[in-house]
């Protein structure tokens, strides 16, 4: 879909929200309302047009553009180029996790060794990436979605992933308040495993929700915690070696 069209159907919503009818509209432009609706139905209009719709509507132009940006789809993956810029900084790395989880600059200073300059830098070089669009005050919008962005299998961040984190997160007893690693392993038939995937992609759906709902809290009511969720047609190496060929 074209930026106008989608600019167009901005205008179509805040036209509805404002109840407001394209004869009353065709009033106010001093139009013929079928002028008005061939204009909206081809999405062709002059930007001089857009601003005189905006001005009856009392709609900033500005705000118009951001609604716009707003409703473009989210990116669900990454490209290589850009993982690998992320975790060629591990600074660059945290703070697009930092900006994943929906956290404010003030958050990632009071809580990470930063200085402004370094955040201003790395919100910066997010938005060259192509993954938020940073806006003033260092306010920014994510351009990937906010719970269901899916590193790459065997992107740079997963393998990342497998050789700096995974051992880390893994080496801990898993007995703390809150805590919880369960492995269980068995056969299924093949046409319940997309079934569990749909259920594991819940659970990781809600807990990225609920992160978010949380964001509202004092910080004191809160805690970090990391879920992994892994399923996968595997048998450790060592069980592998003692089967029957």
């Amino acid at each position: 879909m074209s930026s106008t069209q989608d600019l167009v159907d901005v205008l179509k919503s805040e036209l509805k929200r404002s109840r407001m009818t394209y004869a009353a509209l065709a009033r106010e432009l001093k139009l013929a309302e079928s002028s008005v609706k061939r204009m909206f139905a081809r999405a062709e209009m002059p930007l001089s047009r857009v601003d005189a719709i905006c001005k009856v509507l009392k709609l900033d132009f500005a705000d118009l553009a951001r609604q716009v940006a707003d409703a473009q789809p989210a990116e669900q993956e990454l490209t290589q180029a850009q993982e690998r810029a992320l975790v060629a900084d591990p600074k660059l790395l945290l703070m697009a996790i930092c900006c994943l989880s929906q956290w404010t600059m003030e958050q990632v200073l009071a809580t990470y060794r930063y200085t402004e300059v370094e955040c201003v830098r790395c919100l910066t070089r997010l938005d060259k990436l192509g993954i938020i669009e940073l806006r003033p005050y260092n306010r920014y919008r994510l351009k990937v979605t906010k719970g269901g962005l899916r590193w790459r299998a065997d992107g740079p961040v997963m393998q990342y992933f497998r050789e700096h984190v995974a051992p880390d997160f893994f080496s801990g007893s898993f007995d703390g308040e809150g805590e919880l690693l369960t492995l269980v392993h068995g056969s299924i038939a093949a046409a319940q495993v997309d079934l569990f995937n749909e259920r594991l992609q819940r659970v990781a759906q809600d807990f990225a929700q609920q992160h978010l709902a949380d964001q509202r809290l004092p910080e004191a009511q809160r805690r970090g915690y990391a879920l992994v969720i892994g399923l996968r047609n595997w048998l450790f190496a060592a069980f592998e070696e003692l089967r029957r060929p």
